[in-house]
């Protein structure tokens, strides 16, 4: 596996980004070292709140979120995946799979070795945290999900096969103009270019290149199996499982309500209907940060 690191430069002076990297090393199966970017803030001894980002953006998303998480106490921890933002990025799409991302992920949580942990993920941030909360339950206090699923092969929205189809058509793939489409209000120059930076050339895209095409939509796709497994663990996943989707997401629409009627922990809960497109962290930062206290708070009682 041949990996690029987007050059430290890139990352220099980005609009409300001014949080100090973490990295941690990992080791693929293959044996391929890859480095592994978080950001990290509030007391260490708060709360644990991670935050999981997806497709095409990378920790930058919750640049809102982690001040207001951190004040309020508690220790906000948004990694980049494996492909973007900071962390190291394979240059051959078949170096990224859905169990590989699952594999690294893992590996990662484990020599963190957090507890406690209130989830926030959204888009593929879900379809790898979700597939975390199943396989370290007992690491995981809460969870909520925004605009994600955790799909078994049975098809998706006609939104996300509109998508699919832009995604591996289009012959340079627009990282800032995905994300600012993506979102209820129009990005500034300076926030589509923090989008942009971690990917110097379009060789530095392969993961985000490859991600579409890996969501296991029909019976045939890799890690069905995996997901029904992760469905079976969920159903019996009690603790606080909070649904906070946008009204206005054509990808995942809709998606909130197998969670509602599957997850016992879904059961009672105070689910919201944010207003935001499908990159809803950037259009309603402040109710996520909200919901997350809450979830919190309501632990403590």
């Amino acid at each position: 596996m041949r990996v690029l690191r987007t050059p430290d430069d890139r990352f220099q002076g980005l609009d409300g980004w001014a949080f100090e990297p973490h990295y941690s090393d990992l080791k693929d199966a293959d044996g391929t070292a890859l480095r592994l970017h978080h950001a990290d803030e509030g007391p260490r001894d708060g709360a644990p709140v991670l935050l999981m980002h997806g497709e095409p953006s990378w920790a930058y998303l919750y640049r809102n979120i982690i001040p207001a998480l951190a004040a309020k106490g508690h220790r906000a921890i948004a990694p980049d995946l494996i492909g973007f933002g900071r962390s190291d990025k394979p240059d051959a799409r078949n170096d990224y799979t859905y169990e590989r991302h699952v594999a690294w992920m893992s590996q990662w949580l484990t020599a963190m070795d957090l507890t406690g942990i209130t989830l926030f993920c959204q888009d593929w941030g879900g379809l790898i945290g979700l597939r975390l909360v199943a396989a370290f339950p007992e690491r995981f206090a809460g969870v909520i999900i925004g605009n994600t699923g955790l799909p078994t092969g049975s098809g998706f929205s006609e939104g996300f096969n509109n998508w699919l189809d832009f995604s591996q058509r289009v012959p340079e793939l627009p990282i800032s103009f995905i994300v600012n489409g993506g979102c209820t209000r129009d990005l500034s120059d300076a926030e589509r270019a923090a989008y942009d930076a971690p990917f110097p050339d379009e060789t530095y895209k392969e993961g985000a290149r490859q991600f579409p095409v890996l969501v296991p939509i029909t019976p045939e796709h890799a890690s069905v199996a995996e997901n029904l497994a992760a469905w079976k663990v969920l159903e019996a996943f009690d603790k606080p499982f909070l649904t906070a989707f946008s009204d206005n997401d054509p990808v995942t629409k809709g998606g909130f309500a197998a969670f509602q009627e599957r997850v016992p922990g879904a059961k009672g809960q105070p689910h919201a209907t944010l207003h935001g497109g499908h990159f809803l962290q950037e259009d309603c930062p402040a109710e996520i940060a909200a919901l997350l206290d809450a979830m919190i708070q309501r632990a403590r009682v």
